[in-house]
C-alpha cells in the first residue's frame, strides 16, 4: 500500500453519495446501486463506501448474503480510477470481510472477470482461490444512452474467513 497520508474509512453508502459516485460507472449502474440500497435496508446486503476524511467515496462495493449458503458474495467493487494501486482495494475487501465475519459467516466469495488480471491478482494476494468459471451478463449503457446486453467469462474466487 502507498502512504497517501489519508486515514481511511468504511461506512454504508448512502443515496446522497451516488452523486459524487460517477467514477463508478454509468447512469443506469448508478440506478442499479440505489436499488441494491434497497435491498441494504432489508439486510440481504451490505454496500460499503471507502472514504477519506472528506467522507466522499473513492471506493464502493456490496456483499450480497443471498447469493451462497454460508457466504458473502463481494460484487460491484469499484475504485476511483485515478487513486488505484494505492491499497485502497485491499481496504475495501477487508472491510467487506469483517461485514462478513459479522454475520457470522466464515467464507467469502467472489467473481472476476477474464480480462481483469490486475484484479485476480489483488484477490489472490488477498488469499482467494479460484474454483471455477461461469458466464456472466449484465446490461450495459453506452455514452450515447443506449443499453446492451454485455457477456463475459467470470473466475469465480473464494476464501475462508478466520
Amino acid at each position: 500500500m502507498i502512504d497517501m497520508g489519508w486515514e481511511l474509512s468504511a461506512r454504508d453508502l448512502t443515496h446522497a453519495d451516488l452523486a459524487s459516485c460517477g467514477w463508478a460507472g454509468s447512469a443506469l449502474h448508478l440506478r442499479d446501486v440505489a436499488r441494491q440500497l434497497g435491498r441494504a435496508r432489508r439486510g440481504e446486503v451490505d454496500y460499503l463506501a471507502v472514504c477519506p476524511a472528506t467522507d466522499v467515496p473513492v471506493a464502493k462495493g456490496g456483499v450480497d448474503y443471498q447469493v451462497a449458503e454460508g457466504a458473502g458474495t463481494l460484487w460491484q467493487l469499484a475504485v476511483h480510477p485515478a487513486l488505484r494501486s494505492r491499497g485502497i482495494g485491499t481496504f475495501l475487501v477487508t472491510a467487506a470481510e469483517r461485514r462478513i465475519r459479522a454475520r457470522g459467516l466464515r467464507r467469502a466469495e467472489l467473481a472476476v472477470e477474464d480480462t481483469n488480471p490486475r484484479a485476480r491478482a489483488l484477490y489472490e494476494r488477498l488469499g482467494y482461490s479460484a474454483y471455477d468459471r461461469q458466464p456472466d451478463s449484465w446490461d450495459e449503457e453506452a455514452p450515447d444512452g443506449s443499453v446492451r446486453r454485455y457477456e463475459t467469462m467470470c473466475v469465480l474466487m473464494r476464501k475462508e474467513l478466520s
